[in-house]
């Protein structure tokens, strides 16, 4: 059984954003970007402590260094040591830089970083075996994007590094587990600029995708590319509502009315819960599973 938690969160200036953890059933924990305010920060955190307790390979995947996805950055890697830090390669650069965004660059820039792109591979994150004979499985996550030599990716790393927007240097990769779920992760990349390199990535079905820029509809997955994923659920993140779109026609748990979104993923079934105990999702099937400690039984799906 592996465990998928979605906070709901907002960074600083209140401005709702990302960040995920993975307890993958192997010895990995995944913690996918930082949000933490300085309100609920120890609590996540100690959460995050417990969880990935006697878990060997503990890794973070920064999409992008907007403030929404690295808030408290600095405070997570006080308390728990990253030790493996995942990132585009990027000269990311800003006017005016934060606590938060400086330790982004140290961690981007220092000996700990590893860069992604599509098709990499690295021990016990696709790769089972590692150095010296020690074998702590795979945490089931591969990149599709991004292809370092595409042109329009080349120019979103260029406004990245003049300081200019961050969004579309966001990578897009999934977590898969062993005759189980398949989910998707695209950090805030744009409509527009999916749009021009959607050729460039093999979608293939996924059963959770995570839209896009928390939901909003500038993030909104083209029509053409939704039919090639056919996802079972999309997760509409937090955001003021009138900029999300709620994609009709899919099944959708939304984070604003959810809060924090616990999925628990076993072969063949995922078990969902969510922090606010009055929120239904109607397309889930009741299988009597018992309340979590950090969540609600709302009902469950196959893959």
């Amino acid at each position: 059984m592996s465990i998928i938690k979605s906070f709901s969160v907002c960074d600083d200036n209140g401005e709702a954003g990302d960040m995920f953890y993975i307890k993958h059933n192997s010895s990995n924990f995944t913690i996918i970007d930082c949000c933490l305010n300085c309100e609920d920060r120890e609590s996540i955190v100690s959460e995050i402590i417990d969880e990935k307790r006697n878990k060997n390979i503990i890794r973070v995947i920064s999409t992008h260094p907007d403030e929404d996805h690295i808030c408290g950055l600095d405070f997570l890697d006080d308390r728990i040591g990253i030790v493996n830090f995942y990132c585009v390669e990027n000269k990311a650069s800003k006017e005016s830089e934060s606590e938060s965004f400086k330790h982004y660059c140290t961690l981007r820039d220092g000996k700990h970083h590893y860069y992604v792109e599509k098709g990499c591979s690295r021990c016990w994150m696709n790769e089972n075996d590692g150095p010296n004979g020690k074998n702590y499985g795979s945490s089931g996550i591969n990149f599709l994007w991004p292809i370092l030599s595409n042109g329009d990716y080349q120019d979103a790393l260029q406004k990245a590094k003049e300081g200019k927007a961050f969004n579309n240097i966001s990578p897009i990769f999934t977590y898969s587990l062993k005759h189980g779920v398949v989910v998707m992760w695209m950090g805030d990349i744009e409509k527009d600029f999916v749009e021009k390199i959607k050729d460039q990535v093999e979608w293939k079905k996924v059963d959770i995708l995570f839209a896009p820029h928390h939901g909003r509809d500038s993030g909104k997955v083209p029509d053409d590319i939704l039919k090639q994923l056919n996802p079972g659920v999309i997760v509409v993140g937090a955001a003021p509502s009138e900029h999300l779109n709620y994609y009709q026609g899919y099944n959708t748990i939304t984070q604003n009315s959810a809060q924090n979104i616990i999925f628990e993923c076993i072969a063949g079934k995922v078990h969902v819960y969510s922090t606010n105990q009055n929120y239904t999702i109607d397309f889930l099937n009741d299988e009597g599973c018992s309340d979590r400690a950090d969540g609600y039984y709302k009902g469950s799906f196959c893959t």
